[in-house]
């Protein structure tokens, strides 16, 4: 550790009962330790501080600033790539401890610290009936969730999680506390809606609540037989392409390889926000025959309450293509040729998950949000193909690999006809342009607004994790 770096560390100590947590604590363990991927959890920062109140992030952000101490932003750390969430050497604000759960009076309005877990948001809105277009995973963060814009069960009905929200609180690189919304700072307050950690520091956020009767919706995961591909990506194809989408109807498809074994598993996870146990919408999905189901009348955190994963390597690398069972059909053919050949030490497995995103979830968010999604480009489905490894010398070729099978998914895509631009940034991979992808329009929008809240550049240099502007 240099001595600039200790006296970053050293400055803090004057912020009043504000937790700092050295290297070799139990408190800084704690924190590495829950970082979803092993590339951000083995970094080491120089300390981990743990605000508890948005006066204390605005002391915190305000010395590191006059320091030029270099530090990154951490609400729940569920990004694969290192760096996006912690730092090797600078100061770690680790939010976890902003994690309140309230609503106003009428409960029209959730308001939810950034280090909140998604599980607990529902668990909290359930015992009175109502829900947020949250996450699909219990331990994802509110903050990272809604600033690459977040997808939700409830998305077809409301959006974009980030076009649910009416108000951001937010520290900005000078200390300040400030609202972004409709009214006030609304130019921020668009730029939140997908434009990542590039303006300052969230301390809570805002979301219109969605009244569930029961707290209960219908939901679970289907395993096939991967011999019934073709059935199940058509059933899929005919769900996303639908003319009337069924806004109540969120449905996800993923491709599983085991390196290892050499197999295939393909699952559905088809979710109706309603109480309706055989939706019209999934009939020709939930007839084809399966290996298992559990889909069944489920409160939400029943549904988002998955298997821990391990913290082992991983890799995204994601795209956005127009809605066709063909192209599906030749992903899957790509991806077989592609990682049946592919060995590395130790356990490999890949993953291809696809989620339509109608022209009906598009519109909620259209010309609100920064990412560009338009209407009149048709119904389309989110790709993003994940790999997990244990063995880090490999993490190379790995990730060559993914950007290997994602160039030529893209250049079939091309040829049929069905490539997007859009590259979703929470699905995105580290080398990929999100940002660009928003459209020159919209890209040239948040530098602007990066320059206005931030003329130094803060959060553009002295926060180097997360995908930037370019300013």
């Amino acid at each position: 550790m240099t001595s600039q770096l200790s006296s970053c560390c050293s400055l803090l100590t004057a912020i009043p009962q504000l937790h700092i947590a050295y290297p070799n604590t139990t408190s800084y363990a704690a924190t590495r330790d829950a970082y979803w991927s092993f590339q951000e959890a083995s970094l080491a920062p120089a300390c981990i501080v743990k605000p508890t109140t948005s006066q204390d992030v605005s002391a915190i952000v305000s010395s590191l600033t006059a320091s030029s101490c270099p530090f990154a932003i951490k609400s729940r750390g569920h990004a694969p790539g290192a760096g996006f969430a912690n730092i090797a050497d600078g100061v770690t604000i680790d939010l976890t401890s902003l994690a309140s759960i309230k609503t106003n009076k009428d409960a029209s309005v959730a308001q939810l610290g950034p280090g909140a877990r998604w599980i607990d948001v529902y668990s909290y809105l359930g015992t009175i009936n109502k829900v947020v277009a949250g996450g699909r995973n219990a331990d994802v963060g509110v903050g990272g969730l809604i600033l690459g814009g977040g997808i939700s069960f409830f998305s077809p009905q409301l959006g974009f999680s980030c076009d649910s929200v009416v108000n951001f609180e937010i520290v900005l690189a000078s200390g300040a506390i400030v609202n972004a919304n409709a009214k006030t700072n609304p130019s921020l307050f668009r730029a939140l809606k997908g434009g990542g950690n590039n303006f300052g520091v969230v301390t809570r956020v805002d979301m219109r609540t969605l009244p569930l009767p029961e707290g209960k919706v219908l939901g679970g995961f289907i395993v096939q037989d991967i011999q019934d591909r073709e059935d199940v990506f058509n059933a899929f194809a005919e769900i996303a392409t639908a003319k009337n989408y069924d806004v109540h109807a969120s449905v996800s498809m993923t491709i599983s390889y085991d390196s290892g074994k050499g197999t295939w598993m393909l699952a559905s996870a088809p979710v109706y926000t309603k109480q309706e146990a055989a939706p019209k919408v999934y009939k020709k999905l939930f007839a084809i025959p399966n290996l298992s189901s559990s889909v069944k009348i489920s409160k939400i955190p029943e549904l988002v309450n998955l298997p821990k994963d391990p913290q082992v390597n991983w890799a995204l690398q994601g795209r956005t293509y127009g809605a066709n069972a063909k192209l599906i059909s030749r992903i899957f053919d790509i991806a077989n040729e592609t990682f049946s050949g592919f060995h590395i030490p130790g356990s490999l497995q890949w993953t291809l998950a696809f989620a339509p995103l109608p022209t009906v979830l598009v519109a909620r968010g259209a010309n609100q949000n920064v990412m560009g999604t338009l209407p009149d480009q048709g119904n389309a489905v989110l790709l993003y193909i994940m790999a997990s490894w244990s063995d880090s010398a490999s993490s190379s070729l790995v990730n060559s690999k993914a950007k290997e099978v994602l160039d030529k998914i893209n250049a079939v895509a091309k040829r049929m006809g069905l490539m997007h631009k859009y590259v979703y940034a929470n699905f995105a991979g580290i080398d990929q342009k999100p940002y660009v992808s928003y459209g020159a329009k919209n890209h040239a929008f948040l530098r602007q607004v990066a320059k206005q809240y931030d003329p130094r550049g803060v959060f553009q240099k002295l926060v180097p994790g997360g995908f930037k502007l370019d300013v």
